[in-house]
């Protein structure tokens, strides 16, 4: 597996950012175009650092309801005690002194016709002529009788970065040795199709260290998961009596269906229960509430067309990220920084007059499993038709072997650590604050 340098993430991340720099400047700087982007995460923020990049004089506004940013990816090293809070939180005042108007505010309509997006404390709709959504997910609550956002103050699922993440972790610094955690994994689609795994291994790898008889029990509504032989070997390496994992088979169904916040119970459709300590319930997922009211899902998330992210429900929106349907690309931040990257340059093409470049994505997903001990998957993913719909399949996929040398692994965990610093330096503008590792209020 080839190793990955700043300059190259760079570059694959935006998503053939080299192709915008190329096209001339004065068509946009001529022009008042207004574009608007919907989500300060990893697929919006790209989008607006590109687009302001590529012309000073862009009209750029960037609609985030979180002052700060805990990001999502990276947070299970939090958890398993290798990374502060602080390190995983950023603001927004570097994407501000990009020129980026930054509202501090939520989305709750879109008129397509007027070109306007409303926001629930803002006094006017803010109007636009290019519109990009990305929402990230929203958890269906309803997936699992028992649960809300009431229960998940005291069974977090810590799915969406912040309050959430840090509730997670002193409910572990909290937990009594010998004390049972218990985790919840999602159906497909979901956020992060290895982050369940990550999130075990990190938190056997406390358990191990500050609660050593205290167990973990997965119940997975599936009966396969992304990297499933490089952590399998890590479960039985290093948390063979720590961790029981339990795959949905013929046989027995481990969906988590109901739990009961008050007791700890957690009950799978097969009919297991088991009384948590700390349970981590991570339900089913959705696109972002405002792509619904939008009208942008099918289903539960965004048909797109592959070849730019504009949406083939509404005409004129570009959704990407988690929320987006991207065939057999997963739901990741690289997949949305990538993703974001091909939609600035879609929007500097059409606001210039000039042919749009094709579209190119990539991702990689890393994973650490134990110290110095990272694996990843991914690949290079091209636009395409299958059975009559645009479709993004993978090309050269790399994942990560059970039998990889220590110092391959070291290497992938090294690279995971420098993509980290270079992504959220891509998107905020500033450096990990790296800080004692331990719970610190969000």
């Amino acid at each position: 597996m080839s190793q990955i340098t700043r300059r190259e993430f760079a570059l694959l991340a935006a998503g053939v950012v080299a192709a915008a720099s190329e096209l001339p400047r004065p068509a946009l700087a001529a022009g008042s175009a207004k574009v608007v982007i919907i989500g300060g995460g990893p697929g919006g923020a790209t989008v607006a650092n590109r687009l302001k990049s590529a012309d000073p004089n862009l009209s750029v506004t960037l609609i985030e309801p979180k002052e700060k940013y805990t990001t999502c990816f990276y947070s299970n090293l939090y958890l398993g005690g290798f990374r502060s809070f602080q390190s995983i939180t950023f603001d927004y005042e570097g994407v501000k002194k990009r020129g980026i108007d930054v509202v501090s505010d939520t989305a709750t309509a879109i008129d397509t016709t007027a070109k306007t997006v409303t926001l629930a404390h803002g006094s006017a709709p803010l109007s636009y002529d290019r519109l990009v959504v990305a929402p990230g997910i929203d958890l269906k609550y309803d997936s699992i009788a028992g649960y809300s956002p009431e229960a998940a103050k005291v069974m977090p699922h810590a799915w969406q970065g912040g309050p959430q993440t840090w509730i997670l972790k002193e409910k572990l610094l909290a937990l009594p040795d010998g004390g049972l955690v218990v985790m919840a994994v999602p159906p497909n689609p979901y956020r992060c199709p290895p982050g369940p795994y990550e999130r075990a291994c990190m938190i056997a790898h406390f358990l191990k260290t500050k609660k050593p008889r205290a167990k973990l029990i997965l119940f997975d509504a599936k009966p396969t998961f992304s990297k499933q032989a490089v952590f399998e070997e890590a479960f039985n390496e290093y948390y063979k009596d720590i961790i029981e994992i339990n795959l949905t088979n013929e046989i027995d169904d481990f969906a988590v269906v109901k739990v009961n916040a008050q007791t700890g119970e957690v009950t799978t459709k097969s009919g297991r229960t088991e009384r948590a300590a700390l349970a981590n319930i991570i339900p089913a997922q959705k696109a972002g509430a405002i792509a619904a009211k939008a009208g942008l899902t099918e289903g539960d998330w965004c048909p797109v067309d592959p070849q730019n992210f504009t949406s083939t429900k509404v005409k004129g929106i570009y959704v990407l990220g988690d929320a987006a349907i991207a065939s057999e690309m997963p739901k990741s931040a690289f997949s949305a920084m990538s993703q974001g990257g091909v939609v600035a340059d879609d929007i500097i093409a059409d606001l210039s007059g000039k042919p749009r470049p094709p579209g190119k994505y990539r991702n990689t997903c890393w994973s650490m499993l134990a110290p110095d001990n990272s694996a990843k998957i991914g690949g290079d993913y091209t636009p395409g038709v299958k059975d009559g719909k645009g479709y993004l399949a993978v090309k050269e996929p790399f994942i990560s072997k059970p039998d990889d040398s220590p110092e391959l692994r070291k290497q992938v965990n090294r690279e995971s650590r420098d993509w980290y610093r270079s992504a959220v330096a891509d998107l905020f503008g500033e450096e990990p604050q790296m800080a004692s590792p331990g719970i610190q209020a969000p």
